[in-house]
């Protein structure tokens, strides 16, 4: 298990800033206010449609969505309950788009920019678009999206957390991700050649393609020795590409100009399959909403690697060897999982290595967030609200008994680690690709 974390203000952990260190504030917006205001209204307004109108009508007030956030679970606080998120949103929608907008217009109060300003911490600090509450809503309505769109919003009205401004900043300045970059992709490779493990890198023609991540390269090089390991046991005709990391985009305009990117990389090397690291960004990007940005499929299948190695496992392409049969639990990220539908391809690899499965009381679709996706792990101010979330699982993963917890994603790796740390908490947390590439039959 590798011990180079992130942890923002943690003692001798290492951190995944990059250009953060370039740009420590955010910097003073070149627009007015009134412009700023006027960016983040087209946003809602344009992104806002039927299905929003309806969910935004149909809301009974249940409190379900607070029930099933690990954020108000945490806290008992109902600042942090998902609808009111959106309220902004809301008051918007009915004064402008809603059926009643001419009487919303005497009594609603319009959207200011310090509204906008207030609702900062709701969307960013505290929710990680895990989509527990659009799964509990007993009306079916999707808040998570709404406050992807909130998220936009704010984001044109130059209202980043100084942190994720500072990642954007970077990666379009430098085309790198928390400083990471293609040459640190080129020595690792050559590291691993040193170990006897090939590489292919920039292969013209491959059949798989296969991303990393800035977190993997920073934080968990393992991750790509792993799959390395495994895809060349398969006899796959396979490639990684060295100047496509992951898709981090905090404005729409830079998640569409890197899906376009990658989707013509892989392309126009007739790849039928793309492995993507799970990345709370590329995922989704790639897998649910390329098609939408694009105008039409991508041409190629999109994995995530531990959904493409228990999907191998079951086909009977690839064999592990088993073990003694150690406890473990599994956490299911967010956007594989509940998002994505991937549960049964991991715990069949589980299954395969001989471990003993302890199922988490949320597990699967009902899982609890760990508590730091959607880039809030990377937002300081933020760091007690993610410690009180993480507890969840901690408290999860200690009634199951398990010995470690395994996972299929670096970025929930990142936060169960450094809250154990913060909890002095001694369970092992380890990827489950890794341990598969350590257990080939």
């Amino acid at each position: 298990m590798s011990a180079n974390i992130y942890e923002g203000g943690t003692a001798g952990l290492p951190q995944f800033r990059g250009g953060a260190s370039k740009t420590a504030e955010r910097p003073v917006s070149r627009r007015t206010d009134a412009e700023r205001l006027a960016r983040a209204k087209d946003v809602i307004l344009r992104e806002v449609d039927g299905a929003h109108a309806t969910y935004l009508e149909t809301c009974i007030r249940c409190g379900m969505c607070a029930e099933a956030c690990h954020f108000y679970r945490a806290t008992g606080e109902a600042k942090w309950t998902p609808i009111y998120k959106v309220q902004p949103l809301k008051r918007l929608y009915q004064r402008e788009l809603g059926p009643m907008r001419w009487l919303h217009r005497l009594v609603t109060k319009d959207v200011t920019l310090k509204d906008l300003e207030d609702w900062q911490e709701l969307v960013y600090d505290g929710c990680t678009e895990c989509g527990r509450c659009d799964l509990m809503c007993p009306m079916g309505i999707q808040i998570s999206p709404m406050i992807g769109i909130m998220r936009r919003a704010l984001a044109e009205a130059d209202l980043l957390p100084k942190e994720l401004a500072a990642v954007a900043e970077e990666q379009k300045r430098d085309g790198t991700v928390f400083g990471v970059g293609r040459a640190d992709i080129l020595a690792l490779v050559q590291q691993l050649a040193a170990k006897g493990i090939a590489v292919p890198v920039d292969k013209e023609r491959a059949t798989v393609v296969l991303l990393t991540s800035a977190v993997d390269l920073k934080g968990f090089q393992g991750s790509l020795e792993a799959s390395a390991r495994i895809l060349n046991r398969m006899g796959v005709d396979w490639t990684l590409l060295s100047h496509s990391i992951e898709l981090l985009g905090t404005g729409e305009s830079l998640r569409e100009l890197n899906v376009r990117r990658l989707v013509d990389e892989v392309t126009r090397r007739d790849a039928a399959v793309l492995i993507l690291p799970e990345c709370g960004h590329a995922y989704p990007a790639l897998r649910f909403d390329s098609a939408h940005m694009l105008g039409e499929p991508v041409p190629f299948e999109v994995y995530s690697a531990a959904e493409y190695f228990g999907k191998a496992v079951q086909e009977g392409r690839l064999k592990l060897r088993k073990g003694a049969g150690e406890k473990v639990t599994y956490h299911d990220p967010c956007k594989v999982g509940r998002h994505g539908g991937v549960f049964d391809e991991p715990r069949a690899a589980i299954k395969a290595l001989g471990l003993e499965l302890k199922e988490m009381e949320s597990h699967a679709r009902t899982n609890y967030c760990c508590g730091g996706g959607g880039g809030q792990f990377l937002i300081e101010r933020a760091k007690p609200l993610r410690q009180r979330a993480f507890e969840i699982k901690m408290r999860e993963v200690d009634d199951t008994g398990a010995q470690a917890v395994l996972t299929g994603c670096n970025s929930c790796r990142i936060n169960y680690l450094n809250g154990g740390a913060n909890a002095n908490w001694k369970t092992p947390v380890r990827s489950l690709v890794e341990v598969m590439a350590a257990n080939l039959e």
